[in-house]
């Protein structure tokens, strides 16, 4: 246990207030979306029968953790990594094996009564180890092979995580690799991760040939235009063949055989609506497959993952500028968007409060991951500085994503509004994500390994 006098010692309470703030927000919104007309605002509060009150048990165990957290001392973390992060490859292959199936993901353990998913906590355990490892004296990160470890270490998880039919959770693991790339990760990693997405999109909206074509005027303009460097340096050219050749093998290739082997029929399915375009089922198992997952809505046949979109920027929309008031809304209250208590609870603030009430919102996200990021940049030790990277990567991955999702920019892919969406397991890992950055924080002073 830490010997300081005191828990309050140079504890960042910044994070703390907005911890808290954050997670009441939470409460209110899950309560705003069971609540009825004629309903107590003064419910007993521990009502299990309710989410909201299954929440505030979740806040409450939560907020035991916190207190235990920031009485521990900071060497158990880097002493514990490795052993935390074989424990979580553990459980997740655990669930996976032996887990209780969740809407087609089985993804989930449960212990004596409460449903846990490891492959949340795993997030936790991953940027421990990911820490770790960097931080570790004979490590020199600018090498390649302490690259690929490193890399391997950020996704081991991810791929179990797949296998258990969880792929949005699992894309959560690729936003360690902004924490590796303050660390000396080159750039052209990630230019080459983003070149991807730009090519899957396009892949989705035009045809393998035009964008062969596409592909070819520009590689042939970036030559002319660059004629000067490649007769210097003869690899200039080569690089600009080798680019051209990537991406029409991508479009032509890799992305479709995805598509079409790898990815589930609804995924497809969501993808393809992403761009508007509609995914026409490949085969009679597939039909049944999507025909399980519609709903209908005032006699339309839609997608569910369409029709949730389109229910959620209802539900924005209608909040305006300054929103209908907190318990006033309709589309969030009467059901109207599914799943609004996890992943799409942000439409129930943008209902309820508007424009101005989602613009401060989200304000206390960016403050938080700003004063993250100015925590990161004063530690000494290095296995500090990368956790706390780690934290605000996943924190702006889920934000960036569960937003987008909720408007329409990105696909809907499950991942939870931190700190607000229902779910204990999400609670837990973003509690304990953020209480041990405060922990390592207020013992900066010494060099952790």
């Amino acid at each position: 246990m830490n010997n300081d006098s005191t828990i309050s010692k140079g504890i960042d309470w910044m994070i703390v207030w907005l911890y808290t703030t954050l997670v009441i927000i939470g409460v209110m919104m899950i309560f705003a979306n069971e609540y009825q007309e004629g309903d107590s605002i003064f419910q007993p509060v521990l009502n299990q029968s309710k989410d909201y009150g299954k929440q505030i048990l979740w806040v409450c165990v939560c907020s035991v953790l916190a207190v235990f957290i920031l009485l521990t001392d900071s060497k158990l973390f880097t002493a514990t990594a490795n052993l935390l992060y074989g424990l979580g490859i553990l459980l997740c292959i655990a669930a996976l094996f032996a887990g209780t199936e969740v809407k087609g993901s089985k993804s989930w353990l449960v212990l004596g009564g409460f449903r846990l998913q490891p492959s949340e906590l795993s997030k936790v355990f991953t940027c421990l180890a990911l820490a770790k490892y960097i931080s570790r004296q004979e490590i020199d990160f600018n090498r390649t092979s302490s690259q690929v470890i490193a890399g391997v270490i950020a996704l081991l998880p991810a791929a179990i995580t797949i296998a258990q039919n969880e792929t949005g959770l699992a894309l959560v693991y690729f936003s360690f690799f902004l924490a590796m790339y303050r660390e000396g990760l080159p750039p052209f990693i990630l230019i080459m991760g983003a070149s991807v997405g730009v090519i899957l999109v396009l892949s989705l909206i035009f045809s393998p040939t035009t964008l062969f074509i596409a592909y070819g005027i520009i590689a042939i303009v970036a030559i002319l235009l660059t004629r000067n460097q490649y007769k210097r340096n003869p690899l200039f050219l080569w690089s600009i063949v080798a680019i051209w050749a990537f991406a029409s093998v991508m479009s032509s290739v890799v992305i479709p055989y995805g598509i079409n082997h790898v990815m589930k029929p609804y995924q497809r399915d969501r993808i393809y609506s992403l761009v508007g375009k509609l995914y026409i089922p490949q085969n009679p198992e597939e039909q049944a497959e999507l025909e399980k997952l519609k709903v209908k809505n005032r006699g339309k046949s839609q997608n569910q993952s369409e029709y949730n979109v389109i229910q959620s920027k209802i539900a924005i929309g209608s909040g305006g500028v300054l929103g209908k008031g907190y318990l006033k809304g309709t589309q969030t209250r009467y059901d109207f968007v599914p799943e609004q208590r996890t992943d799409f609870i942000f439409c129930t603030i943008g209902e309820g409060f508007g424009f101005v009430g989602s613009f401060v919102f989200l304000s206390l996200y960016a403050i938080m991951l700003f004063r993250i990021v100015v925590i990161a940049e004063r530690q000494r030790s290095t296995f500090s500085r990368v956790y706390s990277y780690g934290v605000a990567s996943i924190f702006f991955f889920h934000i960036g994503i569960n937003i987008c999702m909720t408007i329409g920019l990105a696909p809907v892919i499950g991942i939870p509004l931190p700190l607000i969406s229902y779910g204990g397991s999400s609670l837990l890992t973003f509690t304990i994500l953020l209480f041990i950055l405060i922990r390592l924080d207020a013992d900066r002073h010494i060099v952790l390994r």
